[in-house]
Protein backbone atom coordinates (compact mmCIF):
# COMPACT_ATOMS: atom_id res chain seq x y z
CA UNK A 1 0.00 0.00 0.00
CA UNK A 2 1.28 3.23 -0.99
CA UNK A 3 2.07 5.38 1.76
CA UNK A 4 0.37 8.89 2.20
CA UNK A 5 3.53 11.08 1.19
CA UNK A 6 3.37 9.15 -1.89
CA UNK A 7 -0.19 9.37 -2.07
CA UNK A 8 -0.06 12.98 -1.60
CA UNK A 9 1.90 13.40 -4.76
CA UNK A 10 0.26 11.01 -7.08
CA UNK A 11 1.12 11.96 -11.25
CA UNK A 12 -1.82 13.78 -12.67
CA UNK A 13 -0.44 14.41 -15.62
CA UNK A 14 -2.87 12.62 -17.70
CA UNK A 15 -5.61 14.98 -16.26
CA UNK A 16 -3.19 17.73 -16.46
CA UNK A 17 -2.79 17.73 -20.16
CA UNK A 18 -6.53 16.93 -20.58
CA UNK A 19 -7.35 20.46 -18.81
CA UNK A 20 -5.09 22.11 -20.05
CA UNK A 21 -5.66 21.93 -23.80
CA UNK A 22 -9.78 20.89 -23.75
CA UNK A 23 -10.57 22.69 -20.29
CA UNK A 24 -8.76 26.16 -19.47
CA UNK A 25 -9.35 27.76 -23.27
CA UNK A 26 -13.25 28.10 -22.13
CA UNK A 27 -13.19 28.29 -18.94
CA UNK A 28 -14.61 31.98 -19.09
CA UNK A 29 -17.30 31.09 -21.61
CA UNK A 30 -18.14 28.78 -19.06
CA UNK A 31 -18.54 30.81 -16.26
CA UNK A 32 -19.67 33.96 -17.98
CA UNK A 33 -21.77 32.09 -20.79
CA UNK A 34 -23.12 29.47 -19.21
CA UNK A 35 -21.78 26.72 -21.51
CA UNK A 36 -21.62 23.43 -20.84
CA UNK A 37 -18.14 21.60 -20.94
CA UNK A 38 -20.05 18.87 -23.02
CA UNK A 39 -17.07 17.93 -24.75
CA UNK A 40 -14.46 17.87 -22.04
CA UNK A 41 -16.88 15.74 -19.83
CA UNK A 42 -17.02 12.93 -22.79
CA UNK A 43 -13.08 13.42 -23.30
CA UNK A 44 -12.73 12.98 -19.53
CA UNK A 45 -14.56 9.32 -19.68
CA UNK A 46 -12.34 8.07 -22.62
CA UNK A 47 -9.57 8.38 -20.81
CA UNK A 48 -11.22 6.31 -18.08
CA UNK A 49 -11.18 9.02 -15.39
CA UNK A 50 -14.75 7.80 -14.33
CA UNK A 51 -14.25 4.66 -13.43
CA UNK A 52 -11.41 4.89 -10.81
CA UNK A 53 -13.45 4.20 -7.89
CA UNK A 54 -15.06 1.11 -9.22
CA UNK A 55 -14.51 -2.54 -8.47
CA UNK A 56 -12.93 -2.79 -12.21
CA UNK A 57 -10.08 -0.39 -10.61
CA UNK A 58 -10.06 -1.61 -7.05
CA UNK A 59 -11.81 1.66 -5.66
CA UNK A 60 -9.60 3.95 -5.88
CA UNK A 61 -11.15 6.99 -4.70
CA UNK A 62 -7.86 8.37 -4.08
CA UNK A 63 -7.35 8.99 -7.92
CA UNK A 64 -11.03 9.94 -8.29
CA UNK A 65 -10.52 12.64 -5.67
CA UNK A 66 -7.00 13.92 -7.61
CA UNK A 67 -8.79 13.70 -10.90
CA UNK A 68 -11.46 15.60 -10.30
CA UNK A 69 -9.08 18.14 -8.13
CA UNK A 70 -7.28 19.12 -11.31
CA UNK A 71 -10.47 19.68 -13.02
CA UNK A 72 -11.79 21.98 -10.27
CA UNK A 73 -8.31 24.15 -10.03
CA UNK A 74 -9.05 25.35 -13.28
CA UNK A 75 -12.61 25.37 -13.14
CA UNK A 76 -14.60 23.94 -10.07
CA UNK A 77 -18.34 24.20 -12.19
CA UNK A 78 -16.43 21.43 -14.45
CA UNK A 79 -15.25 19.77 -11.53
CA UNK A 80 -18.66 19.73 -10.12
CA UNK A 81 -19.83 18.02 -12.81
CA UNK A 82 -16.81 15.93 -12.58
CA UNK A 83 -18.63 14.84 -9.06
CA UNK A 84 -22.08 14.58 -10.22
CA UNK A 85 -20.92 11.69 -13.05
CA UNK A 86 -18.63 10.23 -10.53
CA UNK A 87 -21.11 9.98 -8.15
CA UNK A 88 -23.76 8.55 -10.24
CA UNK A 89 -20.97 6.11 -10.90
CA UNK A 90 -20.78 5.49 -7.12
CA UNK A 91 -24.21 4.33 -7.15
CA UNK A 92 -24.19 2.61 -10.38
CA UNK A 93 -21.12 0.37 -9.03
CA UNK A 94 -23.13 -0.40 -5.77
CA UNK A 95 -26.74 -1.36 -7.74
CA UNK A 96 -28.77 -3.75 -5.89
CA UNK A 97 -30.91 -4.76 -8.91
CA UNK A 98 -28.03 -6.43 -11.02
CA UNK A 99 -29.92 -5.57 -14.70
CA UNK A 100 -29.49 -2.15 -14.01
CA UNK A 101 -25.73 -2.12 -12.78
CA UNK A 102 -24.90 -4.46 -16.12
CA UNK A 103 -26.67 -2.03 -17.92
CA UNK A 104 -26.17 1.03 -17.29
CA UNK A 105 -22.40 0.98 -15.42
CA UNK A 106 -20.08 0.69 -18.33
CA UNK A 107 -21.47 2.92 -20.82
CA UNK A 108 -21.75 5.56 -18.12
CA UNK A 109 -18.43 5.02 -16.34
CA UNK A 110 -17.22 5.51 -19.73
CA UNK A 111 -18.95 8.88 -20.04
CA UNK A 112 -20.77 7.40 -23.22
CA UNK A 113 -23.55 8.22 -21.44
CA UNK A 114 -23.28 11.18 -19.16
CA UNK A 115 -25.08 12.38 -16.10
CA UNK A 116 -26.04 13.54 -12.59
CA UNK A 117 -26.89 12.85 -9.07
CA UNK A 118 -30.15 13.69 -7.73
CA UNK A 119 -29.70 13.11 -4.51
CA UNK A 120 -29.50 16.02 -2.87
CA UNK A 121 -33.34 15.69 -1.84
CA UNK A 122 -33.07 12.15 -0.81
CA UNK A 123 -30.20 12.73 1.44
CA UNK A 124 -32.12 16.01 3.18
CA UNK A 125 -35.13 13.82 3.65
CA UNK A 126 -32.67 11.09 5.59
CA UNK A 127 -31.48 14.03 7.66
CA UNK A 128 -35.35 15.37 8.18
CA UNK A 129 -34.53 18.73 6.68
CA UNK A 130 -37.33 18.23 3.91
CA UNK A 131 -39.95 15.63 2.34
CA UNK A 132 -39.20 13.81 -0.96
CA UNK A 133 -40.60 15.71 -3.89
CA UNK A 134 -40.74 12.79 -6.55
CA UNK A 135 -43.37 9.88 -5.92
CA UNK A 136 -44.41 6.94 -7.65
CA UNK A 137 -46.32 4.15 -7.72
CA UNK A 138 -45.84 0.33 -8.56
CA UNK A 139 -47.24 -0.59 -12.54
CA UNK A 140 -45.77 -4.06 -14.53
CA UNK A 141 -42.00 -3.70 -14.97
CA UNK A 142 -41.68 -0.87 -12.80
CA UNK A 143 -42.93 2.53 -11.57
CA UNK A 144 -44.97 5.58 -12.56
CA UNK A 145 -43.22 8.64 -10.98
CA UNK A 146 -44.59 12.46 -10.42
CA UNK A 147 -43.32 15.51 -9.19
CA UNK A 148 -40.91 18.08 -9.12
CA UNK A 149 -36.79 18.09 -8.23
CA UNK A 150 -36.17 21.73 -8.15
CA UNK A 151 -32.00 21.71 -9.08
CA UNK A 152 -29.97 18.84 -10.98
CA UNK A 153 -27.07 19.23 -12.40
CA UNK A 154 -24.57 17.90 -15.31
CA UNK A 155 -28.01 17.30 -17.53
CA UNK A 156 -29.23 17.44 -20.92
CA UNK A 157 -31.57 16.11 -22.59
CA UNK A 158 -29.63 12.71 -23.43
CA UNK A 159 -28.27 12.26 -20.24
CA UNK A 160 -29.39 10.22 -16.68
CA UNK A 161 -29.30 10.42 -13.07
CA UNK A 162 -30.23 9.37 -9.94
CA UNK A 163 -33.07 10.23 -7.78
CA UNK A 164 -34.58 8.88 -4.63
CA UNK A 165 -38.48 8.50 -4.60
CA UNK A 166 -41.84 7.85 -2.24
CA UNK A 167 -43.51 4.43 -3.19
CA UNK A 168 -46.61 5.49 -2.19
CA UNK A 169 -47.75 2.11 -2.09
CA UNK A 170 -45.56 1.10 0.67
CA UNK A 171 -44.14 4.26 1.99
CA UNK A 172 -40.42 3.15 1.34
CA UNK A 173 -38.05 4.87 -0.73
CA UNK A 174 -36.84 3.88 -3.74
CA UNK A 175 -34.07 4.73 -5.79
CA UNK A 176 -34.11 4.83 -9.37
CA UNK A 177 -32.18 5.87 -12.52
CA UNK A 178 -33.95 8.45 -14.70
CA UNK A 179 -33.85 9.10 -18.57
CA UNK A 180 -34.05 12.03 -19.30
CA UNK A 181 -35.31 10.95 -22.76
CA UNK A 182 -38.14 9.29 -20.90
CA UNK A 183 -41.78 10.39 -22.52
CA UNK A 184 -43.54 12.44 -19.81
CA UNK A 185 -39.82 13.87 -18.35
CA UNK A 186 -39.12 17.92 -19.03
CA UNK A 187 -35.73 20.04 -18.12
CA UNK A 188 -36.97 22.89 -17.23
CA UNK A 189 -34.00 25.93 -17.45
CA UNK A 190 -33.71 27.43 -13.91
CA UNK A 191 -33.07 31.25 -13.14
CA UNK A 192 -29.59 32.64 -13.62
CA UNK A 193 -26.96 31.71 -10.65
CA UNK A 194 -23.69 33.84 -10.00
CA UNK A 195 -21.84 31.01 -10.30
CA UNK A 196 -21.91 27.40 -11.45
CA UNK A 197 -24.05 28.62 -14.81
CA UNK A 198 -22.30 25.85 -17.00
CA UNK A 199 -23.52 23.26 -14.47
CA UNK A 200 -26.35 21.59 -16.90
CA UNK A 201 -28.76 22.39 -13.88
CA UNK A 202 -32.19 22.11 -14.21
CA UNK A 203 -35.55 21.22 -13.03
CA UNK A 204 -36.54 18.15 -13.45
CA UNK A 205 -40.75 17.38 -13.91
CA UNK A 206 -41.99 14.05 -13.76
CA UNK A 207 -45.84 13.62 -15.50
CA UNK A 208 -45.88 10.03 -14.98
CA UNK A 209 -42.79 9.12 -16.25
CA UNK A 210 -41.95 4.97 -16.86
CA UNK A 211 -39.19 3.91 -14.43
CA UNK A 212 -38.29 0.31 -15.60
CA UNK A 213 -37.09 -2.44 -13.47
CA UNK A 214 -33.62 -2.18 -15.21
CA UNK A 215 -33.38 1.52 -14.13
CA UNK A 216 -33.94 0.77 -10.65
CA UNK A 217 -30.92 0.92 -7.95
CA UNK A 218 -32.67 -0.01 -5.28
CA UNK A 219 -36.30 -0.98 -4.15
CA UNK A 220 -35.46 -0.25 -0.47
CA UNK A 221 -33.49 3.28 -0.55
CA UNK A 222 -33.30 3.68 3.28
CA UNK A 223 -31.00 0.45 3.72
CA UNK A 224 -28.91 1.72 0.23
CA UNK A 225 -28.26 5.00 1.32
CA UNK A 226 -25.84 4.71 4.27
CA UNK A 227 -23.55 2.03 2.43
CA UNK A 228 -22.68 4.74 -0.15
CA UNK A 229 -23.08 7.83 1.82
CA UNK A 230 -19.16 8.06 2.98
CA UNK A 231 -18.28 7.20 -0.96
CA UNK A 232 -21.16 10.40 -1.93
CA UNK A 233 -19.44 12.82 0.20
CA UNK A 234 -15.85 11.67 0.29
CA UNK A 235 -16.10 12.69 -3.35
CA UNK A 236 -16.99 15.92 -2.88
CA UNK A 237 -13.35 16.77 -1.88
CA UNK A 238 -11.43 16.51 -5.20
CA UNK A 239 -13.90 20.34 -5.45
CA UNK A 240 -12.09 22.03 -2.91
CA UNK A 241 -8.93 20.68 -2.39
CA UNK A 242 -8.89 21.81 -6.59
CA UNK A 243 -10.11 25.33 -5.61
CA UNK A 244 -7.94 25.83 -2.93
CA UNK A 245 -4.83 24.79 -5.09
CA UNK A 246 -5.82 27.62 -7.66
CA UNK A 247 -6.80 29.96 -4.96
CA UNK A 248 -3.06 29.38 -3.75
CA UNK A 249 -1.43 29.48 -7.02
CA UNK A 250 -3.04 33.03 -7.32
CA UNK A 251 -1.94 34.63 -4.31
CA UNK A 252 2.06 32.93 -5.27
CA UNK A 253 1.80 34.82 -8.93
CA UNK A 254 0.72 38.09 -6.91
CA UNK A 255 3.58 37.48 -4.59
CA UNK A 256 5.93 38.30 -7.74
CA UNK A 257 5.27 42.30 -7.90
CA UNK A 258 3.47 42.65 -4.84
CA UNK A 259 5.18 40.47 -2.58
CA UNK A 260 6.34 43.67 -0.43
CA UNK A 261 2.72 44.68 0.53
CA UNK A 262 0.55 41.43 0.34
CA UNK A 263 3.13 40.45 3.32
CA UNK A 264 0.99 42.25 5.50
CA UNK A 265 -2.10 40.31 4.65
CA UNK A 266 -3.17 37.51 8.03
CA UNK A 267 -3.40 34.69 5.19
CA UNK A 268 -0.03 33.77 3.39
CA UNK A 269 0.33 30.96 0.79
CA UNK A 270 2.97 29.09 2.71
CA UNK A 271 0.67 28.40 5.97
CA UNK A 272 -2.69 27.37 3.11
CA UNK A 273 -0.16 25.11 1.59
CA UNK A 274 0.88 23.04 4.32
CA UNK A 275 -3.12 23.37 5.79
CA UNK A 276 -3.61 21.92 1.87
CA UNK A 277 -1.65 19.34 2.45
CA UNK A 278 -2.48 18.27 5.66
CA UNK A 279 -6.23 18.10 4.59
CA UNK A 280 -5.20 15.87 1.58
CA UNK A 281 -3.48 13.42 3.67
CA UNK A 282 -6.96 13.31 5.61
CA UNK A 283 -8.50 12.74 2.54
CA UNK A 284 -6.10 10.38 1.10
CA UNK A 285 -6.49 7.83 4.43
CA UNK A 286 -10.33 7.61 3.98
CA UNK A 287 -10.15 7.00 0.55
CA UNK A 288 -8.84 3.36 1.55
CA UNK A 289 -12.24 2.98 3.96
CA UNK A 290 -15.49 3.91 2.18
CA UNK A 291 -16.21 0.91 0.13
CA UNK A 292 -17.89 -1.54 1.71
CA UNK A 293 -17.99 0.66 5.77
CA UNK A 294 -21.20 1.86 6.43
CA UNK A 295 -20.38 2.47 9.68
CA UNK A 296 -21.27 5.64 11.64
CA UNK A 297 -17.64 6.31 12.62
CA UNK A 298 -16.09 6.32 9.31
CA UNK A 299 -19.72 8.57 8.13
CA UNK A 300 -18.51 11.20 10.91
CA UNK A 301 -15.09 11.11 9.91
CA UNK A 302 -15.57 11.53 6.50
CA UNK A 303 -17.93 14.63 7.27
CA UNK A 304 -15.57 16.20 9.40
CA UNK A 305 -12.68 16.61 6.52
CA UNK A 306 -15.88 17.89 4.11
CA UNK A 307 -16.66 20.20 6.84
CA UNK A 308 -12.81 21.11 6.64
CA UNK A 309 -12.41 21.43 2.65
CA UNK A 310 -15.21 23.94 3.30
CA UNK A 311 -14.11 26.05 5.65
CA UNK A 312 -10.33 26.30 4.13
CA UNK A 313 -12.06 26.74 0.82
CA UNK A 314 -13.75 30.36 2.24
CA UNK A 315 -10.84 31.11 3.75
CA UNK A 316 -7.91 30.72 0.74
CA UNK A 317 -10.81 32.55 -1.66
CA UNK A 318 -10.97 35.54 0.20
CA UNK A 319 -7.31 35.44 1.06
CA UNK A 320 -6.74 35.44 -3.18
CA UNK A 321 -8.91 38.05 -3.56
CA UNK A 322 -6.86 40.11 -1.07
CA UNK A 323 -3.83 39.19 -2.71
CA UNK A 324 -5.01 40.07 -6.23
CA UNK A 325 -6.68 43.30 -5.08
CA UNK A 326 -8.29 45.07 -7.78
CA UNK A 327 -7.29 43.16 -10.32
CA UNK A 328 -9.41 40.47 -9.35
CA UNK A 329 -12.59 42.45 -9.60
CA UNK A 330 -12.05 42.17 -13.35
CA UNK A 331 -14.99 39.91 -15.09
CA UNK A 332 -12.62 37.11 -16.28
CA UNK A 333 -10.49 37.42 -13.09
CA UNK A 334 -9.67 33.85 -11.79
CA UNK A 335 -9.78 34.99 -8.35
CA UNK A 336 -13.92 36.45 -8.42
CA UNK A 337 -14.49 33.19 -10.25
CA UNK A 338 -12.57 31.23 -7.15
CA UNK A 339 -14.50 33.80 -4.37
CA UNK A 340 -17.98 32.36 -6.05
CA UNK A 341 -17.13 28.63 -6.53
CA UNK A 342 -15.84 28.57 -2.76
CA UNK A 343 -19.35 29.38 -1.55
CA UNK A 344 -20.93 26.67 -3.70
CA UNK A 345 -18.40 24.05 -1.74
CA UNK A 346 -19.79 25.12 1.20
CA UNK A 347 -23.86 25.15 0.26
CA UNK A 348 -23.93 22.30 -1.78
CA UNK A 349 -25.45 19.38 -0.41
CA UNK A 350 -24.43 18.57 2.76
CA UNK A 351 -23.90 21.95 3.39
CA UNK A 352 -22.21 23.01 6.33
CA UNK A 353 -25.27 23.50 8.29
CA UNK A 354 -26.68 20.24 7.06
CA UNK A 355 -22.97 18.66 8.32
CA UNK A 356 -23.17 20.08 11.53
CA UNK A 357 -26.67 18.68 11.65
CA UNK A 358 -25.63 15.11 11.05
CA UNK A 359 -22.50 15.54 13.15
CA UNK A 360 -24.75 16.46 16.47
CA UNK A 361 -26.89 13.53 15.50
CA UNK A 362 -24.50 11.02 15.34
CA UNK A 363 -22.79 12.49 18.81
CA UNK A 364 -26.02 12.08 20.56
CA UNK A 365 -26.71 8.53 19.13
Amino acid sequence: MASVAEAIARPTADTRDLVAHALEPIVVDIDRAGHYPESFMRRFGEGGLYNRHTAQNGYDFAGAIDAMSEVSRACMSTGFCVWCHDALTWYLDNAEVPETREKWLDRVASGQTLGGTGLSNGMKNVAAIEELKIHVRPTEGGYIASGTLPWVSNLAESHVFAAVFNNASTGRRVMALVDCAAPGFALKQCAEFVALEGSGTYACHFDDVFIPNDQVISHDAAGFLPRIRAGFVLLQMGMPLGVIEGCIEIMESMAKTHAHVNGYLDEQPEALREELTDLRAAVNALADEVHGNASDELFRDVLQVRERGSALSLRASQAAMLHAGARGYLADAPAQRKLRESYFVAIVTPAIKHIRKELARLEAA
